[in-house]
């Protein structure tokens, strides 16, 4: 069975975050154009599905110039069976809309786009932009109000209507990574727990040269007790946080855990919570271990007490 199309057209008033809130689509796996010109939109489609492209969004505003006056027509050749079309516009009142444009001292798009006699003024092109858009508004299957909406505020609001949670859409994507100290912690995780504190196979003989997938070391490191507290009291903190942070607008999640070098503790405690989180969540985890080939066998000592691993 074929996967329907979402297609999602952004509009809306110029300097009502259009740009954020195409950016946060393009986050969430969505195949963005941004001021196409409408007459090829239907074929663009067709193409993009052609490519099994299934989610897609344009954003198409007074930039488009003459041709928002056929844009009705078009809108009704986009829909078709096996799609679905949504049109998010974006607006906010007059007086914000002119502070924005003051702020970033930047002219309205209609002053350099349109024919003479072109507004001079902000106001004007605001005056001028809501009535040339007032038939797409019309149209609209969702209106927000970004007066009031921070850029952090208009990607939650973009990610609440499209985003996790939404029909079809995907989720965060968790990674689990293990890692070694000794070779450096992760520049790209969002929280790293350290495990060097528990009690090292590095140390047992018939341990120290198998890697943590080893069912024997993963039941040396799980079975003690301090190991079975740290994974609760871990596993709690991640499966109240991790949906949190999908809610913020999250595309991507860096869960580290290290220890000494990246062979033993690390990697049993990586595989196992994310095994838990992902039954108890009900969402696929990536589980990378950075550093497992990595480790030697040299014994050496360890910082913090311990030894390698």
């Amino acid at each position: 069975m074929t996967t329907p199309t979402l297609v999602v057209v952004l509009t809306g008033m110029s300097g009502a975050g259009k740009s954020t809130a195409l950016h946060a689509l393009e986050d969430l796996g969505f195949f963005c154009v941004d001021n196409l010109p409408p007459p090829v939109l239907p074929s663009t489609i067709e193409a993009l599905e052609q490519g099994n492209l299934r989610r897609l969004a344009f954003g198409i505003d007074v930039r488009v110039r003459s041709f928002l006056d056929n844009l009705s027509s078009v809108m009704d050749a986009i829909v078709a069976p096996g799609r679905e079309l949504s049109v998010l516009f974006l607006d906010a009142s007059d007086s914000a809309l002119f502070r924005r444009f003051s702020s970033t001292r930047r002219p309205h798009p209609l002053s350099t786009s349109m024919e003479p006699p072109a507004p001079l003024d902000v106001l004007e092109g605001i005056r001028i932009e809501r009535e040339r858009l007032s038939g797409l508004r019309a149209r609209a299957t969702r209106i927000l109000d970004t007066a009031s909406l921070s850029v952090h505020d208009l990607r939650r609001a973009v990610f609440d209507v499209f985003g996790p949670g939404a029909a079809a859409a995907p989720n965060m994507r968790t990674r689990f990574l293990s890692f070694g100290f000794k070779y450096g912690a992760p520049m790209d995780a969002d929280l790293v727990f350290d495990v060097r504190f528990l009690d090292n196979p590095f140390f047992v003989p018939e341990l120290k040269a198998l890697p943590g997938t080893d069912a024997r070391v993963r039941d040396y490191v799980l079975g003690k007790p301090e190991t079975s507290e740290l994974v609760t009291r871990v596993a709690d903190l991640l499966a109240f946080s991790i949906p949190r942070f999908e809610r913020e607008g999250k595309s991507y999640l860096t869960v580290a855990i290290g220890c000494t070098g990246g062979r033993h503790r690390s990697v049993v405690l990586a595989e196992r919570l994310a095994h838990d989180l992902s039954s108890s969540l009900g969402r696929a985890i990536d589980v990378v271990h950075r550093d497992v080939e990595k480790a030697t066998l040299e014994l050496g000592p360890e910082r913090g007490g311990g030894g390698e691993d």
